[in-house]
């Protein structure tokens, strides 16, 4: 193993080979490829590489920065930075590519093993341009979370996924600025946890909390009103909530209007419709669910179909939501059942020459099918009959219709009880 292996590679290395002119050595369009400069701008150094605006470096192998004026020289101009799979266990390291690249909006530092390290207050001002931070599976103690979430006074987007959290530790001070968290796949179980993530971000407007195992929401609704004024969109797929008193704890939300809500154990006994329309009728405010949008009519349809649902529970049991929409619709009967499959069999009247009879006929058969069936009958091959059908609900106010097609079923004609099916010999 040679010392680059033991000892890792810089930021600088990395960007020197994968951005060398011998592999790039065209500017093929904005923000894609290099440009060799005689005199770079912002640099005094001759022939150094324009690298793209949108910096991507994920899984090579970076532990450190490298010497700082070298990367000033490269990344000047940087806004996004992917460092996702790297070996940064460093975050002083980290600290000293953010000082030298001065407008860097976005920063992924995605399964870098982050957790065994701490940023001290000054190296973490080196964040505070950061509109966007992901950390995902990173093990970063919630801490270091704080730690960088009061220096970065203008962010926008935190991603803490894969994290294997159980709990959230508060801090002193809030991140208003704070709209989207993406904080999957992690391990919290009990409601308390998630009502800290109110306390620490109050303008959140995007919560994502799939795959976690939150079981209910304990939280009176004049309380979740505050804990989360702001918040329009929120994502429940894969959660433990196990009861409709949870869903409606979701109207307590006075901005809601995007909700995503599959693979609870509450639906599991519905089939889709079902799902769907017992959700949207219980969550009048949400415009949006599970990525769908709910029309008017949708609407109108879930919440009719609600009260028929509930119209066989005991009053004593009937949800509130029930009473308020019996208020508007009336309390409605059951729907009549529709058989709509087609019918097996019908009793016609079969004529050929000067004899008729009573006959049972399949309509699962085919064309083809009837007439072997109606060959000792009427004393013919079959490809020496014609076979018509004659509507008697219709009187014969329509010509008989033949039945030519072979592979055609006897129920696409539309035969009931009573008609007639007419067999004469083709002409020679």
């Amino acid at each position: 193993m040679d010392s680059e292996d033991e000892c890792g590679r810089t930021l600088v290395q990395v960007i020197s080979e994968k951005y060398s002119p011998e592999n790039f050595p065209y500017c093929r369009g904005p923000g894609v490829g290099v440009v060799i400069r005689t005199s770079p701008q912002g640099s005094p150094v001759k022939d150094r590489l324009n690298l793209p605006s949108v910096l991507v470096l994920d899984g090579c192998g970076i532990t450190h920065a490298g010497d700082e004026e070298e990367v000033a020289t490269f990344c000047s101009h940087v806004v996004e930075l992917d460092l996702s799979n790297n070996q940064f266990k460093d975050w002083g390291e980290i600290s000293k590519i953010l000082s030298n690249i001065p407008h860097l909006d976005f920063l992924n530092l995605s399964m870098n093993p982050l957790q065994g390290s701490s940023l001290d207050s000054v190296s973490a001002e080196n964040f505070s341009g950061l509109r966007r931070l992901v950390l995902n599976n990173t093990h970063v103690p919630w801490d270091m979370v704080h730690i960088l979430t009061q220096e970065i006074p203008e962010l926008e987007e935190l991603f803490l996924c894969l994290n294997e959290y159980e709990r959230v530790s508060l801090s002193p001070v809030a991140c208003s600025s704070l709209r989207l968290l993406h904080i999957t796949d992690n391990q919290l179980q009990d409601w308390g946890e998630v009502r800290k993530l109110g306390l620490l971000y109050p303008g959140l407007a995007s919560l994502i909390l799939a795959n976690n195992s939150l079981s209910s929401i304990h939280e009176p609704e004049d309380a979740v009103q505050r804990l989360f004024p702001n918040l329009t969109s929120i994502n429940l797929h894969n959660s433990g909530l196990n009861s409709w008193e949870d869903i409606e704890k979701l109207n307590s939300f006075p901005k809601l209007q995007e909700v995503r809500l599959m693979g609870i154990p509450l639906l599991q006994p519905y089939t889709d419709q079902e799902r769907r329309y017992l959700i949207v009728a219980n969550l009048p405010s949400v415009s949006v669910l599970n990525g769908s949008v709910v029309t008017d009519g949708e609407r109108e349809d879930a919440e009719r179909f609600y009260i028929r649902y509930h119209l066989d529970c005991p009053e004593d049991e009937l949800p509130q939501r029930f009473h308020n929409l019996v208020a508007r619709y009336g309390r409605l009967e059951p729907l009549a059942e529709v058989d709509l499959r087609p019918l097996s069999s019908a009793q016609v009247e079969l004529r050929f020459a000067d004899h008729s009879e009573q006959l049972e006929l399949r309509l699962d058969q085919t064309v083809a099918d009837f007439k072997k069936q109606l060959r000792p009958l009427v004393q013919l091959p079959a490809n020496k009959m014609r076979v018509y059908y004659i509507d008697r609900q219709l009187g014969y106010a329509l010509a008989p219709q033949e039945l030519r097609y072979g592979a055609r079923a006897l129920h696409s004609y539309s035969i009931r009880d009573g008609d007639e099916i007419l067999v004469v010999p083709k002409p020679q």
